[in-house]
């Protein structure tokens, strides 16, 4: 399996249920945001759960080691982030639990079908505008940046992909909370 992790990555131990995680330092590595994401978010037996802007599958794989849910989906619009996350997966044995699909997160509910998943999670891009430093490195840019997506577009997204009585869990700015909250409606 040591051969899935290739040069210059480096395979960090996520602390539950012997998982790990392969990640490159010079790309966007996941951090506390998303394992406190992860610690919040609940699947119950047998539901269905859909990671948006997964990045490196860190979510995906935590949630399928601390819930009962059936299934998980991860959608990464960087392919180089979503080839990490294949192989974080893959390396744990996770394949017939966790699928990882590149795609746009403004097509989610073209690509994944209307009322599809019980719970949708993200830790989305939150930097808007000109807020922050942008990086100079693409990947760390959209990771961070809403460059490709913006919070109306993961909302509407989330709206039309949820079940009815489905439930979401982002992480984001707190300056950010009556926006969404207003586009919720």
């Amino acid at each position: 399996m040591e051969d899935l992790v290739r040069a210059g990555e480096r395979l960090d131990d996520l602390g539950r249920k012997g998982y790990r995680i392969i990640q490159d330092p010079k790309k966007f590595c996941f951090g506390m945001d998303a394992v406190l994401l992860s610690s919040f978010a609940d699947a119950k037996e047998g539901e269905r759960v859909l990671d948006l802007c997964t990045g490196n599958g860190i979510l995906p794989i935590l949630l399928e080691a601390k819930t009962a849910g059936e299934s998980f989906v991860g959608l990464e619009i960087q392919e180089e982030s979503a080839s990490l996350a294949r192989r974080s997966v893959s390396y744990n044995h996770l394949d017939d639990k966790i699928e990882i699909v590149t795609g746009d997160l403004k097509d989610a509910s073209k690509i994944f079908g209307a009322s599809s998943f019980d719970v949708v999670t993200s830790n989305p891009p939150y930097m808007i505008g000109g807020h922050g430093l942008k990086n100079p490195d693409d990947a760390k840019m959209i990771a961070r940046h809403e460059v490709l997506m913006e919070l109306e577009d993961l909302i509407r997204e989330t709206a039309k992909l949820l079940k009815p009585q489905g439930r979401c869990y982002f992480v984001h700015r707190p300056f950010r909370l009556v926006e969404i909250l207003s586009l919720m409606h």
